[in-house]
């Protein structure tokens, strides 16, 4: 017998680029598929030249086709919420403009309520000092975006990557919506790390190259900070330097690192420290590959590796698609 056709609903958001909109709620337990497009102006059938120019009264929005068996349409607000600056009207993050402005675009009434409710609830409870002007609105007609825009963050996930990292836009959700986990006092530090791990991290040690964890680690997955587990850097940018540590030609979560000026051992170097746990993890030199240019040599005492298959265990579901079959895609400029 064939099977009886699964019941969909669909429900369309505008929170910016549709890139990351379209990436963010395809990672949600009930969502289907999400859809880029464009919607809320009056010109039939746009291109995605028409709407950057900022004329045609569309934004970038994202049809999202969800199972209401598993999720709710009120889940899907609180997706939402979670992934924008609500109190933003110029624009979201680097993207500016009213095309990318952030809107719920309901078509029912009860929608329409159930979005006004949770936008109210986001205004009184929620983490933000200024005022939520994200529009309510009903919803026109919805024209896809072109073929090269949908699923962009599987097909260019490398220029995916380094266009939303820029943006801001993860930066700022951790920092308005992650809570933050309090660093161990001294003592307690003592107890869990080992005494390299201690030197290294709070003494500012050096540990000896070649006969540490991680210089020679070919295995797929993601560095954390063993204090905090900040999410540092990646295998995917990890090379053999020759120099017996860890080396990364770029940092998974710039905004993770901080970089400071070491003028120790009669020399000036550039230092590597975590941002949230202070940890030092070594220093970052101007010879590393092509594609960069830098070598963030690392000490492995001060990191933590997170196995590929471990992600999703381990919290870090988010970096997944690190590590999936890539092709290269027309993309943003």
């Amino acid at each position: 017998m064939d099977e009886e056709p699964r019941k969909t609903k669909t429900a369309v958001f505008a929170g910016g680029c549709f890139w990351c909109m379209e990436s963010d709620f395809e990672k949600v337990d009930g969502v289907i598929e999400a859809i880029s497009g464009y919607t809320g102006g009056s010109v039939p059938n746009p291109t995605y030249e028409q709407v950057c120019d900022g004329n045609t009264g569309h934004v970038e929005a994202v049809k999202v086709i969800y199972d209401p068996e598993k999720i709710t349409y009120e889940k899907l607000l609180d997706v939402f919420w979670r992934h924008i600056d609500p109190t933003d009207a110029g624009g979201q993050f680097a993207d500016r403009g009213a095309q990318y402005r952030t809107a719920v675009f309901y078509e029912t009434e009860e929608e329409r309520q159930t979005a006004e409710r949770s936008k109210k609830n986001l205004a009184a409870t929620g983490p933000f000092t200024r005022p939520v002007c994200t529009e309510i609105l009903p919803l026109g007609s919805f024209y896809p975006a072109e073929a090269y825009h949908q699923d962009y963050y599987k097909k260019d996930l490398a220029r995916y990557q380094w266009y939303r990292s820029g943006s801001g836009r993860d930066r700022f959700l951790k920092d308005v919506w992650e809570e933050t986990k309090a660093i161990p006092d001294d003592a307690e530090l003592r107890k869990r790390l080992t005494p390299l791990q201690y030197q290294v991290t709070r003494r500012n040690g050096t540990e000896p190259p070649f006969e540490n964890e991680y210089w020679d680690n070919h295995e797929e997955g993601i560095y954390v900070d063993i204090i905090s587990g900040e999410p540092l850097f990646s295998s995917t940018d990890k090379f053999d330097s020759g120099t017996g540590w860890p080396s990364f030609a770029r940092p998974l979560e710039p905004g993770n690192i901080v970089e400071k000026t070491d003028r120790s051992l009669l020399m000036v170097r550039t230092e590597v420290r975590s941002k949230h746990a202070d940890s030092h993890l070594g220093h970052v030199f101007k010879d590393g590959p092509r594609s960069t240019g830098l070598r963030y040599c690392i000490n492995s005492a001060a990191l933590r590796f997170i196995p590929r298959d471990s992600l999703e265990k381990e919290g870090y579901s988010k970096y997944r698609n690190l590590f999936k079959t890539k092709s290269k895609q027309k993309g943003r400029s």
